[in-house]
């Protein structure tokens, strides 16, 4: 059971960068595909946290994380980006929905995709859209939670070993009754 799905401001993030690098590393090294390769290490992971804490602190970056247990440390997060462009301010990409290997299967990517959706929907974002690893146990979470599939890109990015993978691209319009 999840204790608490909780947003991230900037100075949230900066001081609990470390702990999110962990998990940064824990995904990356259970084979998920984040855009990062094998051999990441702390400082890399870390310096990546850092990298987005200008895009939270101007608000174009939501972020939350959740957490599960007795110590209460992260277990899971989940962020969207909102588009800049004039035309384009109605919609935000998901982003690096992260799930700790321990903690799968008890509801938590769910839990935290459904937050970052209503999240979403009383920020007045119309449509969210997201890219990920056909055939991963991600594509089946954003199906079983109502997503539309749009398409699959053959060889759009490489898993954590190296190997190409297709991408499937999924969509929803957060401010629809599920």
């Amino acid at each position: 059971m999840i204790d608490a799905i909780t947003p991230l401001d900037a100075a949230a993030l900066a001081s609990h960068r470390d702990e999110l690098a962990e998990l940064l590393l824990a995904v990356v090294a259970d084979g998920s595909s984040l855009g990062f390769l094998a051999g990441l290490d702390h400082a890399g992971a870390a310096a990546w946290w850092d990298s987005l804490l200008p895009a939270v602190e101007d608000g174009s970056l939501a972020l939350w994380v959740s957490r599960t247990g007795a110590d209460g440390r992260i277990d899971g997060t989940v962020s969207w980006y909102r588009e800049s462009k004039p035309n384009g301010r109605h919609r935000a990409e998901l982003r690096k929905l992260m799930v700790h290997p321990a903690a799968r299967g008890r509801g938590t990517a769910r839990a935290l995709l459904a937050g970052a959706e209503e999240a979403a929907a009383r920020a007045g974002v119309v449509l969210l859209f997201l890219d990920t690893e056909t055939g991963s146990g991600a594509e089946h979470v954003y199906r079983s939670a109502g997503w539309t599939e749009a398409g699959t890109i053959p060889d759009y990015a490489t898993d954590p070993a190296g190997r190409l993978h297709p991408t499937t691209l999924f969509y929803k319009r957060p401010n629809q009754h599920r």
